[in-house]
């Protein structure tokens, strides 16, 4: 009898573990770059965002439609009576991966951290002046004067266990631009859907659901492992998906998309993303240093920026290099965000003999040389898009020297002023314009403007931006606003080129929506 039971027990067992084994779904993800660290404030940067928010998450989030959600608050209001202080209630029952629970202080610790002159992401909480825990459940962020946006500011500000930051000695924010190596770079311990497994930088990342996860119930949560993949060769990946041996590819090339969406078993799921794409020019430096001008800075005249401005075939781009995957535009602020107009998106004609004839009167009739520090693996076609605007500015004399390279190895030379001329993308995550104008258009200090290496300073423009964010007023705002996006339009510091419009390359069975960020969440995804 004893015997008959055991058998029977086992073969429950057996049973039991085979019915979990085919409820178990892997979910293959691939992506053209992989994140440059894991550490969740060192960079302001959505390919980081894109792999972290499956693993640790923020106080509010933003949907697959861009809404705001109830992350670890649950609910956030401005404190009656003191417009200078938000109050965040948060979310109990919440444990890290570690098995630590989860509380007001992790939220305090992960807030300062992130402010850390350190962080790339310390812009973002410029104005933040402490955050105090009130009770294990809940948090006050005061600040210097009112922040009405604040809320929209937080949505890729990880929260970090503030125990486990301490015993591993990552208190202090990764040194991304000189490259430190520090535990929170490969490891990880957050409260999201899931669990980091292991870490193959640039190659292989996989993880696993987290059992306690506290949005079971309000999420599918379908995908009991992901494996994160990098293909930096675009014919490769196409090749991955058609193959089957991978379920999704986020970075689907322009030109195959009607092949993928041709193929039986496949399709190819479109929107569009709140990313300008565009080049920045060093035009505060004497002179420039990839340059054979001495002396003085071609950069600096503003007929050569409206000639290069105009130079360029955003029409000829969209057709030839992004396949129709592409919105020409006239400035750095998408549609969809606080800020934009028609007005502002108008750009300017291709106009070669105009240009032509400004570089002339600039004094540069015969030219100039200069390097073109570009990506090779982040946006949609960027080596291509950089090597036809090469093309196109040879036509008016500028000699382009293209320098591409990997993002990784690109993005310092940002940080770092090392470029007179370079592409960059940005998505407001604010969908306010204020989020562009902080890190890109404000001169470089210990708060604002990582991002723009133009060495120009403007103290008036700058005080200008910086007072956009303590504006109550929604008509004053939106009027301030309207005439710094038109004064730093016509500067011509930066030349926007085009929106991307994205696309997601899917097996059909695979059911998500195309987020306008651009971010991938799993916990969303479905299989049908």
């Amino acid at each position: 009898m004893k015997k008959r039971l055991s058998i029977l027990v086992l073969a429950a067992a057996i049973g039991m573990s085979v019915a979990s084994a085919a409820e178990a779904t892997t979910f293959r993800w691939v992506r053209s770059q992989d994140a440059p660290t894991l550490d969740p404030h060192t960079e302001n940067s959505n390919q980081i965002f894109g792999l972290l928010h499956q693993i640790y998450e923020p106080l509010v989030h933003r949907d697959e439609t861009g809404k705001f959600v109830p992350a670890l608050a649950t609910s956030w209001q401005m404190k009656p009576g003191e417009p200078t202080t938000w109050v965040f209630k948060l979310r109990p029952h919440v444990t890290f991966h570690n098995g630590d629970a989860f509380t007001a202080a992790d939220v305090v610790f992960s807030l300062k951290r992130a402010m850390d002159p350190l962080a790339g992401l310390r812009t973002v909480l410029a104005g933040v002046s402490d955050v105090v825990a009130i009770d294990d459940l809940t948090v006050e962020v005061k600040t210097a004067a009112p922040m009405p946006l604040l809320v929209n500011q937080l949505t890729n500000i990880m929260i970090m266990d503030a125990k486990w930051a301490e015993a591993n000695h990552v208190v202090r924010p990764q040194d991304y631009k000189n490259k430190e190596e520090t535990y929170a770079v490969r490891n990880t311990n957050g409260t999201g859907a899931y669990v980091l497994v292991s870490r193959e930088p640039d190659s292989k990342t996989v993880m696993k659901l987290n059992e306690s996860y506290w949005g079971k119930g309000q999420f599918p949560l379908q995908a009991t492992e992901v494996i994160y993949s990098v293909i930096a060769s675009p014919p490769t990946r196409v090749a991955a998906l058609l193959s089957g041996e991978v379920d999704f590819v986020q970075d689907m090339p322009v030109q195959d998309i009607e092949h993928v969406r041709e193929t039986t078993g496949l399709k190819v799921e479109t929107g569009p993303e709140i990313r300008s794409i565009f080049f920045g020019l060093n035009a505060g430096s004497p002179e420039l240093a990839s340059s054979n001008v001495k002396g003085k800075n071609p950069f600096a005249d503003i007929r050569v920026r409206k000639a290069m401005e105009m130079a360029i075939n955003r029409e000829a781009i969209q057709k030839v290099v992004m396949s129709g995957q592409s919105a020409p535009t006239g400035t750095l602020i998408p549609q969809g965000v606080n800020g934009w107009t028609e007005e502002l998106d108008a750009h300017p004609k291709w106009d070669i003999p105009k240009a032509k004839a400004l570089m002339a009167d600039a004094g540069y009739a015969d030219g100039f040389s200069v390097k073109l520090n570009c990506p090779n693996n982040r946006y949609l076609n960027d080596e291509k898009i950089c090597q036809a605007t090469a093309g196109f500015l040879g036509q008016i004399g500028i000699k382009v020297s293209l320098d591409a390279r990997p993002m990784a190895q690109h993005t310092p030379t940002i940080l770092k002023n090392e470029t007179d001329f370079y592409m960059l993308g940005w998505a407001p995550a604010s969908f306010d314009a204020s989020f562009t104008l902080d890190s890109i258009y404000h001169s470089r200090d210990k708060l604002y403007g990582a991002y723009n290496a133009t060495r120009v300073v403007d103290k008036d423009l700058d005080a200008r931006i910086e007072a956009l964010a303590t504006e109550t007023d929604v008509a004053k705002r939106d009027a301030a606003l309207a005439g710094i996006l038109k004064q730093v339009k016509d500067q011509a510091l930066f030349i926007p080129v085009h929106d991307q419009l994205l696309a997601w390359g899917m097996k059909k069975n695979v059911e998500v929506k195309v987020q306008p960020e651009n971010q991938l969440y799993v916990k969303y995804v479905k299989f049908d």
